[in-house]
């Protein structure tokens, strides 16, 4: 038997089987939201919904990863902000282990990936250090002495909250001047996008092309200092050996390369030790943290 994981973002759920042994036998991708629609709560729990029925009877544990605050100890959505509607006060646990029947855990999305990245990834040789993603928004974990830290609300590393910019660009969160404003990929993206008057991607601005455009080039650079602003104080706060970086755009070498020279310019030497790395996982991180919190469920109930 298998676990069956989830990985909910705010444009796509990965999702599919894992083994005991954290193996991924098969993965695949839906969009959060319907064709033509907006993602929102009821959406994301039919779909969740019509893979759990189309795998019954293959797997005998479900582990969910998921945008939004999460109370870890309940599978419930204490949380979510405007990227989908709705969320706020989901029990997922209490739906799907009744409607199922087997073990079902829940917790924030980068929670999941640092934990991915603790036990397969970037962090197998640390038992120290903070993961953020950066995406739609930012996120946030703090991986202390083999574990989680989560907080007395199991809300902790909400990095993309704190404010950078008092009373700067108004946030998902309703707030103003929060870091995921400044430092996301979206807010690299909307930049460049209003610039063009059309969408562009991530990943089209990192284009070979692209990125011989004059403004693209100040762009990206500004952004990669929006990102360090962050890290400097998170750096200070908690002086980690190790600073892992996720998220898709992450995968860029020389945007890493850029982030970890500006940041040990702007600390002190207390600091500038610290190792910042790519997360190795990438878009599995999520997924197999999720199969490990959904193991440790599952073998807490036998």
């Amino acid at each position: 038997m298998g676990i069956l994981v989830f990985d909910i973002g705010g444009t796509a759920i990965k999702y599919g089987l894992v083994s005991d042994s954290f193996e991924i036998i098969e993965s695949n991708e839906m969009p959060t939201a319907n064709e033509g629609g907006k993602a929102n709560a009821k959406t994301v729990l039919q779909n969740l919904d019509r893979v759990m029925t189309e795998y019954k009877g293959q797997y005998n544990a479900i582990g969910i990863s998921t945008a939004g605050q999460v109370d870890f100890e309940r599978g419930f959505i204490v949380y979510g902000t405007d990227n989908i509607p709705g969320f706020t006060g989901t029990d997922m646990r209490g739906i799907f282990e009744s409607k199922y029947g087997v073990p079902v855990a829940v917790d924030n999305d980068v929670n999941c990936a640092g934990l991915g990245e603790a036990h397969f990834g970037a962090g197998r040789s640390s038992d120290y250090f903070i993961c953020l993603t950066y995406g739609t928004g930012v996120g946030g974990a703090i991986y202390l002495n083999g574990d989680l830290l989560r907080g007395a609300k199991s809300a902790a590393g909400e990095f993309g909250h704190m404010v950078t910019h008092a009373g700067g660009a108004r946030c998902t969160c309703g707030r103003k001047g929060c870091y995921e404003a400044y430092a996301s990929c979206r807010a690299l993206t909307n930049r460049v996008s209003e610039h063009f008057g059309r969408y562009v991607s991530g990943r089209e601005i990192y284009e070979p092309q692209m990125l011989e455009d004059p403004f693209i080039k100040q762009a990206i650079s500004d952004w990669e200092d929006e990102i360090v602003n962050g890290l400097v104080s998170l750096s200070y706060i908690f002086n980690p050996p190790l600073i892992v970086l996720g998220g898709g755009i992450m995968s860029e070498e020389q945007l890493v390369n850029n982030i970890r020279k500006k940041l040990i310019e702007r600390v002190g030497i207390n600091y500038q030790s610290v190792q910042v790395e790519k997360a190795q996982l990438r878009n599995k991180a999520g997924m197999l943290g999720a199969a490990y919190i959904a193991k440790q469920r599952l073998d807490s109930l036998k």
